[in-house]
């Protein structure tokens, strides 16, 4: 792969992950009294955070095309770098794609399932079968999970995303260091290599002087 072409292949996968961990960090401020305090919610919080992810939810087409450009842009980026990889590509940006469909998967299983179920407040129903009685549901199986745990798994769900989209930055910047010593220990190499010929051919020159 080109020089040029890896730094905009990188260019292409630090940016979207910027971007999510922008979108995430923007939550936080609604996450952290659910996960983060030990001090007990009040029912009226989740009342707002609610209506909060309701509206984010209901937000215009344009939004969740925007989004999904921006991820097709990282996986672009992915495939551009690993097209004939080198050994450096398929540690550094093989890992990195890893924890990039990581938080994708988690995205689309947890974050956009979620939102969906509090737009309907269809807490605990969402896998029961067709026909079925909810009430009898609820009070019977204990594994199904109200409107507070499913609001909590949204917000966990947001700092596992955080925390992989974290280590595609580190593994990038690892890589970027990995090149950058690779290269000065090549250039001193390289310079070793000529300051001994530059040695080597003042020495022939003054032995046929002599002779």
């Amino acid at each position: 792969m080109a020089k040029g072409t890896g730094s905009f292949a990188t260019f292409l996968i630090l940016c979207p992950t910027a971007f999510f961990l922008g979108l995430i960090f923007a939550s936080f401020p609604y996450d952290y009294p659910v996960l983060w305090t030990s001090l007990p919610t009040p029912d009226s919080y989740y009342d707002m955070l609610e209506a909060h992810l309701r509206f984010v939810h209901a937000s215009p087409p344009i939004i969740p095309r925007i989004l999904h450009i921006v991820i097709a842009v990282g996986l672009l980026g992915f495939i551009a770098k690993l097209y004939r990889p080198s050994e450096a590509n398929l540690l550094f940006d093989g890992a990195s794609l890893v924890l990039y469909m990581v938080a994708l998967v988690v995205y689309i299983t947890n974050i956009v399932k979620g939102l969906r179920i509090v737009t309907d407040g269809t807490y605990g129903q969402a896998d029961l079968p067709t026909g079925s009685d909810p009430t009898a549901a609820t009070a019977t199986d204990g594994d199904i999970i109200g409107r507070e745990d499913s609001l909590r798994v949204i917000a966990a769900s947001n700092t596992i995303m955080a925390l992989v989209l974290v280590g595609v930055l580190v593994l990038q910047a690892g890589q970027w260091y990995a090149l950058r010593k690779e290269g000065e220990e090549i250039e001193q190499i390289n310079a070793a290599e000529r300051e001994h010929a530059k040695n080597g051919s003042k020495t022939s020159a003054s032995t046929k002087k002599k002779q």
